[in-house]
C-alpha cells in the first residue's frame, strides 16, 4: 500500500474559497483522496492535534485558529506522499514561500497558512486516527494510475 498522509484545509482555506483549488493540486499530482470530512475541529481535538507544540509559545494562537472555522480534513495517498506534499505547501508562512506552492500562492502573511500537511509517517499515523476511523478510509485503485506511477519496461 502506498503512503497515506493526513491533510487539512484549514480555515482561511475554507473562508477564502479556495479548497477547490488547493484539492485541483493534489489531484493533479496524482495524489488518491481516501478519506475526506469538513468539520469544525474543537479546541480539545486541536490541542491533540498539535501536542507536540505543547509549551510553544504560538501553540495558543494555533488552536484558537484552527478551532476558529469549519475545515476539510482529508487523506490522500501516494508513494513518498508526505515529503511531495511538505514540498507542494511551501514554507511555513506565506510570505516566506516559494511562488508554486500552496502557500506562496495563496497566502502573502505570517499568521494563517491555509494547510496542515503530517510530517512524518508516524505523525501522519497518528493524525489520520484523530479524525478518521479504518473503516472511513475507502481503498481503491485509481483507473489512471499507471500513467501516473508507471515505470518504463
Amino acid at each position: 500500500m502506498a503512503e497515506r498522509t493526513l491533510i487539512i484545509i484549514k480555515p482561511d482555506g475554507i473562508q477564502r474559497q479556495v479548497a477547490g483549488q488547493i484539492i485541483s493540486r493534489l489531484e493533479r499530482r496524482g495524489f488518491k483522496l481516501v478519506g475526506a470530512k469538513f468539520l469544525h475541529i474543537t479546541v480539545e481535538l486541536a490541542n491533540e492535534l498539535y501536542s507536540v507544540h505543547h509549551g510553544k509559545p504560538f501553540l495558543n494562537g494555533l488552536v484558537k485558529f484552527i478551532s476558529s472555522s469549519p475545515s476539510l480534513v482529508m487523506v490522500w495517498e501516494a508513494d513518498g506522499i508526505i515529503e511531495i506534499f511538505r514540498k507542494m505547501m511551501g514554507a511555513t508562512f506565506g510570505c516566506n514561500a516559494e511562488t508554486g506552492t500552496i502557500r506562496g500562492d495563496f497566502s502573502c502573511g505570517k499568521r494563517f497558512n491555509l494547510v496542515h500537511g503530517s510530517d512524518s509517517p508516524e505523525s501522519a499515523a497518528r493524525e489520520i486516527r484523530f479524525f478518521f476511523k479504518p473503516d472511513e478510509l475507502v481503498n481503491y485503485d485509481l483507473t489512471n494510475a499507471h500513467w501516473i506511477c508507471g515505470v518504463n519496461d
